[in-house]
């Protein structure tokens, strides 16, 4: 990996590196994100979220941002190149942003540094799995040029789809 991203300021917002005792932040954020698309409530599959969001940051393989808007962190993203699969890809594990900041760009924002970061990194594709029933976040990619996988089509009964970004075109539909 080239160049990780350690600090980037934008107006009143901060893009960075997040810190490994951030943790706990970020799965509160996590969870918040993830109530908003589950019609039957988050599912408690005994996950330890902290734990999980410290092992990606600790990561020296992964990249996890966040966006910090006025001392808070209202978004974040996770990125690393898959176990076992070819070292032009990169799949997007996470992006989430806070509820109370939706449509403000955040998102958008946070999308573009990413995509910056792959180019810069030399990937060309990046896959993302994003939850069937979450509409927004379809839309959200959608409009950013992620498309299905055509590799990894849908299967029935799967709560998954799979989408693809051409990160080499530049293409910036933020």
């Amino acid at each position: 990996m080239t160049g990780m991203i350690r600090t980037r300021v934008t107006g009143r917002r901060v893009t960075r590196t997040v810190l490994s005792a951030e943790a706990e932040t970020v799965a509160a954020l996590h969870s918040r994100t993830r109530a908003t698309y589950y019609p039957a409530g988050t599912p408690q599959d005994g996950t330890d979220w902290v734990a999980a969001w410290r092992a990606a940051i600790e990561r020296p393989d992964g990249h996890v941002l966040c966006t910090v808007h006025e001392g808070r962190i209202v978004a974040v993203a996770s990125f690393r190149t898959a176990t076992g699969a070819p070292s032009d890809t990169v799949k997007l594990f996470q992006l989430h942003v806070d509820p109370d900041h939706w449509r403000t760009g955040l998102g958008s924002a946070l999308h573009a540094e990413c995509a910056e970061q792959w180019r810069a990194d030399g990937k060309r594709i990046a896959t993302l799995d994003v939850h069937v029933d979450n509409e927004r976040a379809r839309d959200f990619y959608a409009r950013r040029g992620w498309v299905p996988d055509p590799e990894n089509p849908p299967v029935a009964g799967d709560h998954h789809l799979v989408l693809r970004y051409a990160v080499g075109t530049g293409l910036r539909r933020e």
